[in-house]
């Protein structure tokens, strides 16, 4: 089968067609939202020239885009690496970039790529099919250190360059969702000279991409600094404008505090800042500033559950977890219109998303008996109790989203009026990566932002990461079935089939949908979010 340019990936049930359009609604009531996803009040020309300063949440910790795993990490990434394909975020179109068209066979094992001839990284070495077999070829390598690349390859059997400027990828068996994972920061493309660097040395080296910024370097716990490439030409088409970007350079500056980080855009000493406090909002906006805000697409904020430790092996408990949470409460009380309580183990703005309300209602005469059932009894203190065991059950949360804290600390209300006991513990992102690696803990707090649903398998398959200690055939076999599945709809339902099961065995217990919220200046214009409501800086232009 020959795939050129592809149409709209659309997937069978009709929630996922309709909230494909969702990914760039605005959710927000905010008056001065970019509900199309970009920001700029006032038409005008742009300019070229001027330094964007930007304030994210969190340390990046490794600018290697393989190697990223969070949100902070991918900002700067995206900025100064090129994908073989892009993703149009409204229709979730798969789009040529680097690559200048593809073919797909029958069963979804081999990816041929068409090169464009003109594209160079940094050093001046060009963008040819050498280049992309080293990048697959170095990601399959880094294994579990690069926690979604794994999942995008797995199963990569190998690159072969046909010829200068054509690549054939192939894998073991079907892998469906490798074109989409091709549009990813994650599978940007780095010179050969960086691949040769060590692992642990990319992280902090000035690595060389064929972006339209180039990497200057990376302060740990500082900033992120980038500048202009001159002559870039090969940009995406989804892009405003052709040729290099218009700022000449472009600080991605660490400021952990919510409340620091609007001081800082009102009072000007930046430019623009990510992950707006919900009670920053509407001050933002009175104050003549916008918000650009998008849902995330991917798995929403949850509390994802360690199956190995004895407490929450415990099916029971999963399940009195799954109803015990007020999911309408946590959302009018502490967050902001700009987001939704969880439906689903996907966030509705995902392909193949299906809703699962009914499974997540608040229902905690449900969650009593079904604790009753299982023999956990009320103990003194009105923690329950079984054999001995107290229900406390231990979460681990990292510090990179303002109100995760507030947001846990109502659940531990909601669930402790059904005899459930939450201690929370807050780490840094290092600690909490760490501890997840580790297993200590019973609940973590998180989510994963990707534009196609499979990313359930990245969270999920005990064959991949599995830091859920998940054992569970049945899911497995879903999971399989999706990423092989070339036919929409059959997939489609393949996805329908592993969310229930995410859930009706409470691996997961579904939150709220995150979403992305951006403070922007009034100097700001053009900036854009993509398909995973990353920024884009290519477009964007100071006034």
């Amino acid at each position: 089968m020959s795939r050129r340019p592809m149409p709209a990936r659309r997937f069978a049930s009709s929630p996922a067609t309709a909230l494909a359009a969702a990914l760039v609604l605005s959710l927000a009531a905010t008056a001065c939202s970019g509900a199309s996803g970009s920001s700029g009040k006032a038409a005008s020309t742009p300019r070229s020239g001027g330094h964007l300063r930007f304030a994210m949440a969190a340390d990046p910790g490794c600018v290697d885009p393989h190697q990223a795993a969070t949100t902070d990490a991918l900002y700067g990434a995206r900025a100064f690496v090129d994908s073989l394909t892009d993703q149009n975020p409204t229709t979730g179109q798969i789009v040529p970039w680097i690559a200048r068209s593809w073919q797909v066979s029958s069963d979804a094992t081999q990816f041929t790529f068409s090169l464009r001839t003109d594209a160079t990284f940094a050093d001046g070495t060009p963008v040819d099919a050498k280049a992309v077999k080293a990048n697959l070829d170095a990601v399959a390598a880094l294994g579990a250190k690069s926690m979604l690349g794994a999942g995008y390859l797995q199963g990569y059997r190998s690159t072969e360059v046909v010829d200068r400027y054509t690549a054939k990828v192939t894998f073991k068996k079907p892998n469906e969702q490798f074109l989409q994972a091709t549009s990813t920061a994650t599978l940007g493309l780095l010179a050969p000279a960086s691949l040769k660097l060590p692992a642990d040395k990319r992280c902090t080296a000035k690595l060389i991409g064929s972006g339209p910024f180039t990497l200057d370097g990376y302060t740990p716990n500082t900033s992120v600094e980038l500048t202009r490439r001159k002559g870039y030409t090969w940009g995406s088409p989804l892009w405003k404008h052709s040729g290099a970007a218009y700022l000449d350079k472009l600080t991605l500056r660490v400021v952990p505090e919510a409340g620091v980080r609007s001081g800082s855009l009102n009072s000007g000493q930046v430019d623009a800042i990510a992950g707006v406090a919900p009670q920053d909002q509407e001050t933002l906006t009175g104050q003549g500033l916008s918000v650009l805000d998008r849902p995330n697409p991917g798995v929403p904020v949850a509390l994802s559950v360690n199956t190995a430790r004895p407490l929450t092996k415990d099916p029971a408990v999963r399940h009195a977890l799954q109803t015990a949470v007020d999911r309408d409460e946590v959302v009018q009380t502490v967050l902001s219109p700009s987001y939704l309580p969880a439906t689903s183990a996907l966030s509705s703005s995902t392909g193949a998303y299906a809703d699962n309300s009914a499974l997540l209602a608040h229902d905690p005469g449900r969650t009593r008996r079904t604790l009753d059932a299982a023999g956990w009894v009320p103990g003194p203190d009105g923690i329950r109790v079984k054999n001995g065991k107290k229900l406390n059950l231990k979460v681990i949360l990292g510090a990179n989203f303002g109100p995760n804290q507030t947001v846990l600390e109502l659940i531990q209300q909601q669930l402790r009026k059904t005899g459930i006991g939450l201690t929370l513990t807050l780490l840094s992102l290092p600690d909490y990566q760490q501890a997840r690696g580790a297993g200590d803990y019973d609940l973590a707090w998180g989510n994963g932002t990707r534009n196609d649903p499979d990313i359930l398998r990245t969270a999920f398959s005990g064959k991949l990461l599995n830091l859920g200690r998940i054992d569970d055939p049945r899911l497995e076999r879903s999971l399989d079935a999706q990423a092989a599945e070339i036919d929409p709809e059959k997939r489609a339902a393949l996805v329908a089939t592993a969310q229930r099961r995410v859930l009706e065995q409470g691996y997961q217990i579904p939150v709220f949908e995150m979403a992305s919220v951006y403070g922007i200046g009034e100097k700001v214009h053009g900036l854009t979010l993509d398909s995973t409501s990353y920024p884009q800086f290519h477009d964007a232009w100071l006034s």
